[in-house]
């Protein structure tokens, strides 16, 4: 658990976490444990997707993937213990940091995008794509869930931090829906074009196992600037909502400019 939770990583749903949290005046004991959860569940879901019987990848993070590091039943125990330890750590909110019904709200959340309606339902779909042909809208309908549900529980999970109202949230998720498909385009094209010893994972395994991509299927220059216009469409959406977005701003930038 330990080998595949801690070290490299970018923190990019833990940042989101704080982004928002901190937009909005939440404690930072809180947010401690809402970004430590969201990171925990990211974590279970990166061993599990590097198995033989799901994407069979051997490096993740710039070092040998968990199955490959220990065994396989090891990697499925680890994963399977990362995921309960996320509900766990919400568990541990006191009642001085944080209303019960907004707890539960929490563990909802966050039930729900690591499950069939979130990246579990787009992992199922992603298996079933492979040496397929798929659209554009299929590709969304399985990366708004295997990336973006986590991606928006993030964000809905800083926003409850904070005690947000319903308003706000959705001002939020009008930003993280579109900010979670942006993610994953560039992904798509860093999967391409960049090494392995800079994406810390193996490049181009998309293309080897004859997975449809948004690069596959949209090109280079086309996938890049729906990614911006996609960006475009998140930040114009925290426009309308009072809170203090730089924060939210920058990581939306980072999006696009990342290199990994």
């Amino acid at each position: 658990m330990r080998y595949s939770s801690i070290g490299a990583g970018k923190r990019y749903r833990a940042a989101l976490v704080y982004a928002t949290g901190f937009a909005l005046g939440a404690k930072d004991t809180v947010l401690d444990r809402a970004a430590c959860a969201v990171e925990l569940i990211h974590a279970f879901s990166l061993v599990h997707d590097d198995l033989p019987a799901m994407d069979d990848d051997d490096l993740r993070r710039g070092k040998p993937s968990c199955h490959r590091a220990f065994d396989e039943p090891t990697a499925i125990l680890a994963g399977d213990a990362l995921q309960t330890f996320a509900f766990e750590v919400l568990c541990g909110m006191s009642d001085s940091e944080i209303s019960p019904q907004r707890q539960i709200d929490m563990i909802r959340t966050l039930a729900i995008a690591s499950g069939s309606l979130g990246l579990a339902g787009g992992q199922a779909i992603d298996l079933s794509l492979v040496a397929k042909s798929a659209d554009q809208a299929a590709l969304e309908t399985m990366h708004r869930l295997k990336t973006g549900a986590l991606i928006c529980a993030a964000v809905e999970l800083g926003a409850l931090c904070a005690d947000a109202d319903a308003t706000m949230l959705e001002h939020l998720a009008r930003f993280s829906a579109p900010m979670g498909l942006a993610f994953q385009i560039v992904d798509d094209v860093l999967d391409g074009t960049a090494d392995t010893e800079t994406l810390g994972k193996p490049a181009g395994a998309d293309q080897e196992k004859n997975k449809p991509t948004f690069l596959s299927v949209l090109g280079e220059t086309n996938a890049k600037a729906y990614a911006e216009q996609l960006t475009d469409q998140a930040l114009n959406a925290l426009d309308g909502a009072r809170l203090d977005a730089r924060l939210l701003r920058s990581l939306a930038l980072f999006t696009l400019q990342r290199t990994h």
